[in-house]
């Protein structure tokens, strides 16, 4: 009944968004939610219990003052037409450089809404977070302190 009434709300909006429902075997579901979990961190399929891996820190465990900065910074809730371009525009006040940039992509190649992106420094990287919440296009964009190893792990996911 719970199917049925779900299908009822194929091609409609959840508030500004457009929304396609559509049936799906049970291991379709189980794969795209542990993929999600993958994405989210929370979940990490490289970790084979060797006591040399730390763990990946939650993004929710730390406020955004208390960050610890590196060069990398994570952009999220970007729109999934963004281009590179996009972002040079958008830090126009900061050098950045597109080589630089990296656009994360699901292994279907559609983008996730997340980037990272790579500052000549640190202190860079600090002064362009007055951009957070600043909007591409009609969405706004959130700004995370990052690491090279974060930024990795996206793009190794992207190119699968």
């Amino acid at each position: 009944m719970h199917v049925e009434f779900a299908l009822q709300r194929d091609r409609l909006n959840m508030g500004r968004r457009y929304v396609e429902v559509f049936r799906c075997k049970r291991e379709d579901y189980y794969h795209a939610v542990a993929a999600e979990v993958n994405y989210e961190g929370n979940y990490d399929t490289d970790y084979h219990g060797s006591p040399s891996a730390t763990p990946r820190p939650k993004r929710f465990s730390t406020s955004k003052d208390q960050m610890e900065f590196t060069e990398i910074l994570k952009l999220r809730g970007l729109p999934f037409s963004v281009k590179k371009s996009d972002i040079v525009e958008f830090f126009r006040d900061f050098k950045v450089d597109e080589d630089k940039i990296h656009i994360a992509c699901r292994p279907d190649g559609k983008s996730t809404g997340d980037a990272f992106v790579e500052f000549a420094s640190v202190d860079e990287a600090k002064r362009a977070m007055i951009k957070d919440k600043m909007t591409i296009g009609s969405r706004y964009v959130e700004l995370f302190a990052s690491s090279r190893d974060e930024a990795r792990r996206a793009e190794s996911r992207s190119r699968q």
